[in-house]
């Protein structure tokens, strides 16, 4: 299509009102690929790697304290999953994680017109681009969507997993506890993950083989919400947990 397509509705609706916004994205797109294109190829060329696939990744962006006022930038540049540059917006220098991307910064730093460019961007556009897009879906972002949290085991020896989908945003507190305190090393957690449906999930484990059977009523899953004063506890019961023998009996959600 050769265009930038808007997947939100807010977007959208910012779209109808600033055609000329659409054209803008498509324009950058299509420099942002040109650019990287070039940079992959001189990258290739000083790693002395001229055959094979290899993949030059940037991620760049600003943040918004509404609260302070307070902005600003970031800009990464990544060669083969590994990092390779990542440019201080404050003094205007590139900082070389790995040895081997040192020649790349001494190249990079000589590009005087991009930094100046990138300076631009970062401290004064980006910021008045994401205060316009908060404006139009600050509802959307603000909004919070409760988890379904239930109580999973593959068998009866293995850790207990207190499992949470649904929910949004991704600033979430997960952990077991016993008589109200958290527990630390008898638990293990796993990433935030996106749902297909823009919400996300998170589990946390509980290695129950020092457990004694009279004290499950002592450990709890506590989910906190950013945003929501109300934690929701999960009891630690032997008749919620989903396991492979088959139980499908859902968990008790408490809320306090």
């Amino acid at each position: 299509m050769k265009t930038a397509k808007p997947t939100q509705d807010w977007a959208r609706e910012l779209i109808k009102n600033d055609p000329q916004h659409l054209e803008w994205y498509t324009i950058e797109c299509f420099g942002i690929q040109h650019h990287l294109h070039v940079k992959t190829d001189e990258l290739e060329r000083q790693f002395n790697q001229s055959t094979g696939v290899h993949i030059l990744q940037r991620i760049n962006g600003c943040e918004w304290d509404d609260e302070t006022g307070e902005t600003f930038g970031f800009i990464k540049y990544g060669f083969d999953r590994e990092d390779l540059l990542d440019l201080d917006l404050q003094t205007m220098t590139w900082i070389a994680p790995a040895y081997k991307a040192f020649v790349v910064k001494l190249n990079w730093v000589t590009e005087k017109a991009r930094l100046r460019a990138y300076n631009h961007f970062h401290n004064y556009m980006c910021p008045q681009l994401l205060k316009k897009y908060v404006h139009f879906g600050g509802s959307l972002i603000r909004r919070t969507e409760l988890p379904s949290v239930s109580l999973l085991q593959k068998s009866p020896s293995s850790p207990v997993i207190c499992h949470a989908t649904g929910f949004y945003p991704d600033r979430v507190m997960m952990f077991w506890t016993r008589d109200g305190e958290e527990l630390f090393e008898e638990t293990d957690y796993r990433e935030i993950l996106p749902n297909p449906d823009g919400t996300f999930q998170m589990s946390v484990e509980l290695s129950i083989s020092l457990v004694k059977t009279e004290d499950w009523g002592r450990y709890e899953c506590v989910f906190q919400l950013s945003g929501v004063k109300e934690d929701i506890v999960t009891k630690l019961d032997k008749a919620a947990i989903r396991s492979n023998k088959g139980t499908r009996t859902r968990s008790k959600n408490i809320i306090s």
